[in-house]
């Protein structure tokens, strides 16, 4: 524990003197160099590289954890199978003690016949003492790769410090009881308006594979998720498996298995899907609302 406090006071200090503007660049520029360094190489080697060794990566089995774990999982997808991949972040969003932060984009996946696959992407990420390294990662096919494009920032309004141990822990639970409140509204209201009210303005969402860009700020959200048919009920329920949470306590992933609320025809449960959630607050007593899934 003293190793792990000591570390966080290293990199605060470092980042103190930095504002959130600099430091979500700096994230930027680790992100683009991964791309950089795995255009040159296979997409397993790639992808692995930016892996702290505790990720969590979705996968079609679920959650899977550790960076080995994560490496196998790409490695038994055949599309991945001598392909090379390269990206480029436009979103980027950063916690206030500098620490957290994530990144979403767009990224090209090409296979040894040339043929080319569009991406969409999500990473959380941690700034360690080799530098940057992804917490949990997600990625989404794609209808099309948009053009190049500026990277927008999601920023707090300055760097503060950490919290003590005791307190990280406390803004990790009301960060858990969130995802969970989020969920029992759900059922309450409806999925749309529980979307609605937890999401930010400014809001990402990866959109499914035939959409080009992101679906952008809560009420578009809502939107594609509610079920205008049904608009108080909720088809699935949720919660969160693991919670963690930037030393600032304003920033923070949420990750757990989605599940129907309904068997499937054949009257058995239908298998869970994983998700990821990062979320933000703008003080310690504001809520949190999700900005990034």
């Amino acid at each position: 524990m003293k190793l792990i406090t000591a570390l966080f006071v290293t990199l605060f200090v470092t980042a103190q003197g930095s504002s959130p503007r600099q430091v979500a660049d700096e994230l930027l520029d680790a992100d683009r160099a991964f791309s950089a360094a795995a255009a040159k190489t296979d997409l397993v080697s790639g992808l692995s590289a930016m892996f702290a060794p505790d990720v969590i990566m979705t996968a079609p089995t679920g959650l899977v954890e550790g960076a080995q774990r994560a490496a196998d999982s790409l490695k038994a997808n055949p599309a991945n199978t001598g392909a090379r991949v390269e990206w480029t972040p436009a979103r980027v969003g950063v916690s206030s003690d500098g620490t957290h932060g994530f990144t979403a984009g767009f990224m090209t996946l090409t296979r040894p016949d040339g043929a080319k696959m569009p991406v969409k992407y999500l990473a959380y990420w941690e700034k360690q003492r080799a530098g940057w390294r992804v917490l949990a990662y997600k990625r989404q096919v794609a209808k099309t790769v948009p053009p190049t494009s500026t990277s927008t920032y999601l920023l707090p309004a300055r760097i503060t410090a950490a919290a003590d141990t005791a307190s990280i822990e406390r803004h990790r639970e009301s960060l858990s009881e969130a995802e969970r409140s989020f969920a029992r509204e759900a059922q309450v209201i409806g999925l749309g308006p529980a979307f609605k009210k937890y999401g930010s303005p400014e809001a990402l969402n990866l959109g499914g594979p035939d959409a080009q860009a992101f679906v952008m700020g809560d009420e578009a959200i809502s939107a594609i998720v509610g079920d205008p048919n049904a608009p108080t009920t909720s088809p699935v329920n949720w919660g969160p498996d693991k919670t963690i949470i930037a030393p600032s306590g304003d920033f923070g992933v949420t990750l757990g298995y989605i599940r129907r609320n309904q068997p499937g025809p054949d009257g058995k449960p239908l298998p869970p899907s994983p998700f990821f959630t990062i979320w933000q607050r703008a003080s310690l007593t504001s809520p949190w609302l999700y900005i990034a899934e």
